[in-house]
């Protein structure tokens, strides 16, 4: 079974988490998009591994990939990988990284930060990390791919049009063809032509997980643009990512939170201020694994997750941090908007419009007890039950895993997830 988890709200929803508990499951984990701009995070055993490049699947020892749909920034995946060992993990046993993946090159780095700056009060809420520049400089035909870091004419080549063409303000620093190639001598060991690598775990009948970075509403596409990610975060960017033919993708599953959360700027229909929201934030730990900025915390929009799931075709859903919400005398979930005082009958990815719609909500009753870490859905409180079914019967999806606690094993398998389960294990 091919499997694609993607995020289904603003980023930050939980994958990592979810990626590493069904790893175990599948012989080829596969990141298709993004750079260093997405953050993983896997507590094991109390220990925390936050990942950014590389594929979640490598704490279980699991084969991991990353794909020719990502940008890499090498020096920052040198350090992840030292970070992964000293974790115990043997990094080159199990990684691989595709010969046409793109590189974030220092100038990139530089070039977003004054490009955000100069926006003053228009800024898009970037990490700085070089990501959309990068992507520029791709699909311009000006950019460095991983390959290319193994050849020095190529590299001076390639370096000579890059900043003669677009960056003629800056000045190419002397040694940068040798740090290149110092980079390329590092990763070649790890290079593999990866659409010919996906599709021979494929051929071989093996399962493969498709590891998302961000989540659908930062879809360069489907996002609310330009307050966006640069790249497909969405189930659509795995072909063009990985070199999978769509034909064989099995189930999409979508992760969310039963809150929402979004880092940066742009429109956030069901954000809150005020203490519940700082609650919120606090018991949820809700700062940027990234950046560590803190996190805009909201109700559950139930608007925006139906569109995630129209433009993903989940097969079900993953929702995250159920235990945040203990002790809340009451919960609120958007399930409509209005414009103009009209209903709304689609999310409007368009933020001129998203910021000026008025969200209809529901409000169910809270519970006291505390589900921190419970494990068997009958052991839930009636009023969480109600909420499940509650998100459940508006979307017409099943939830499979409901996660109590950051842990691996602070995770509810539904009946649902437990047949999904099955199924890969055939």
């Amino acid at each position: 079974m091919n499997l694609v988890v993607v995020g289904a709200q603003w980023g930050d929803e939980g994958k990592g988490k979810i990626i590493d508990i069904l790893s175990p499951h599948f012989s080829l984990v596969v990141r298709y998009q993004g750079g260093e701009n997405a953050g993983h995070t896997v507590v094991e055993g109390g220990r925390k591994i936050v990942l950014h490049t590389i594929p979640t699947g490598i704490v279980r020892g699991v084969v991991s990939l990353i794909g020719n749909g990502t940008v890499i920034y090498p020096p920052t995946l040198f350090r992840e990988m030292e970070e992964l060992r000293r974790a115990g993990v043997e990094v080159e046993s199990y990684l691989k990284i595709s010969k046409t993946a793109h590189v974030v090159l220092p100038l990139h780095r530089r070039v977003e930060k004054i490009s955000e700056a100069r926006r003053k009060d228009k800024k898009i809420g970037t990490t700085g990390k070089g990501i959309g520049p990068a992507y520029e400089d791709k699909y311009g035909r000006r950019g460095i791919r991983v390959g290319d870091l193994l050849h020095r004419e190529v590299l001076e080549e390639k370096l000579e049009i890059l900043f003669g063409e677009k960056y003629r303000e800056e000045s190419p620093d002397e040694n940068l063809v040798d740090e290149l190639l110092s980079w390329g001598e590092k990763l070649s060991p790890m290079m593999v032509d990866g659409p010919y690598f996906v599709n021979s775990y494929r051929r071989a009948g093996k399962n493969i997980l498709f590891e998302g970075a961000q989540g659908t509403l930062l879809d360069v596409d489907f996002g609310t643009y330009p307050y966006v990610t640069s790249s497909n975060s969405s189930a659509a960017g795995i072909s063009a990512g990985s070199g999978l033919s769509p034909r064989f993708v099995d189930r999409v599953l979508g992760i969310g939170k039963f809150y929402t959360t979004r880092v940066g700027e742009g429109p956030f229909p069901t954000e809150m201020d005020g203490p519940v929201g700082e609650r919120i934030r606090e018991r949820g730990g809700e700062f940027g694994a990234t950046t560590g900025r803190p996190r805009r915390c909201g109700w559950l929009d139930l608007v925006a997750l139906k569109y995630s799931a129209m433009v993903n075709g989940f097969s079900g859903l993953a929702l995250m941090k159920l235990d945040v919400l203990d002790g809340l005398d009451s919960i609120r979930v958007g399930v409509e908007y209005k414009l103009d005082g009209k209903p709304l009958e689609v999310f409007p990815p368009e933020p001129y419009l998203l910021e000026r719609v008025e969200v209809v909500y529901e409000t169910l009753r809270g519970w006291r007890k505390p589900t921190r870490g419970i494990q068997r859905l009958e052991e839930l409180p009636p009023e969480a039950l109600d909420y499940l079914k509650f998100v459940e019967e508006h979307l017409s999806l099943p939830i499979w895993f409901v996660s109590t606690g950051p842990s691996r094993d602070e995770i509810i398998i539904t009946p649902s997830g437990r047949k999904f389960l099955e199924e890969i294990s055939r």
